[in-house]
């Protein structure tokens, strides 16, 4: 990882748009700070697309979509899309799985839960899991005391052991069942609501973020950008961002967006 600062302003100025994590990465301390949500309506002010990716749930989302200066947003590791369509006037959401095959995921789900729970003592589950539709959010540091990482391993056993893939953020492990994560959907919905092929187009899109469920997207984004706080995780990750912020969460946040606004100025 090389700092943000050393990256050529030619490629800052090819940028078209920034696809970002939420938690601890537009977030501080779980807050969203006007600095950091400013930010957002700079980037969105300059002309580029402004996507969240997030682990959180559909009804964070649907609020995230409608109120947040943002194009679209991939919610819950990539079980769908969320826009909103202006033409119409209506909130527009594009699952990954029909409704079948996430009604069947959420079941199975359920075992995978009491096995948490009664396996790991102190983890609990996400208070937002009430507003989820695709994925199960074990909580281990947002509203629980924070677990070591032997015991956030084992919630991450737990969950393969019943055949789902699990991914670790900052706060969470979620987990569900289906052949997605963030970076298949960002593909599909760049893909069908932008016209944009990322596999041609990735120079021209930076991805944002801090923790392990953020590593496909670095590996597949030629610019990617931690926040700083991503060295926390630096080795538990398979691939990390070409780039990084001198600022943790939301400050490295707008750090990157000051840059890219800069670059084009």
């Amino acid at each position: 990882m090389k700092p943000l600062s050393e990256c050529p302003k030619a490629t800052l100025a090819a940028v078209r748009g920034v696809l970002t994590d939420i938690d601890e990465t537009v977030s501080t301390d779980g807050r969203l700070t006007a600095a950091a949500y400013g930010a957002l309506e700079a980037l969105k002010q300059a002309g580029l697309l402004v996507i969240p990716v997030t682990g959180r749930p559909a009804g964070w989302c649907d609020m995230v979509a409608r109120f947040w200066p943002v194009d679209a947003v991939v919610g819950e590791n990539g079980a769908f899309w969320m826009w909103h369509d202006g033409g119409q006037g209506k909130l527009r959401t594009r699952f990954v799985q029909p409704e079948a095959e996430r009604t069947d995921g959420r079941r199975r789900l359920e075992a995978v839960r009491a096995d948490v729970l009664r396996e790991v003592p102190g983890a609990g589950i996400a208070s937002d899991q009430p507003y989820r539709l695709a994925d199960l959010a074990v909580d281990f540091r947002e509203d629980v005391a924070p677990l070591p990482a032997a015991d956030i391993a084992r919630i991450v056993a737990i969950f393969e052991r019943h055949g789902a893939h699990a991914k670790v953020s900052s706060i969470h492990v979620n987990g569900w069942f289906g052949d997605y994560d963030k970076l298949t959907t960002s593909k599909s919905m760049m893909a069908e609501l932008f016209g944009v092929d990322l596999g041609r187009e990735a120079e021209h899109y930076v991805f944002s973020g801090d923790s392990p469920n953020d590593s496909p997207m670095f590996g597949f984004f030629p610019n990617g950008v931690g926040v700083a706080n991503v060295r926390d995780f630096a080795g538990a990750m398979a691939a990390l961002p070409r780039w990084v912020t001198r600022a943790r969460s939301g400050a490295g946040f707008v750090e990157l967006a000051q840059a890219l606004i800069a670059a084009r100025s």
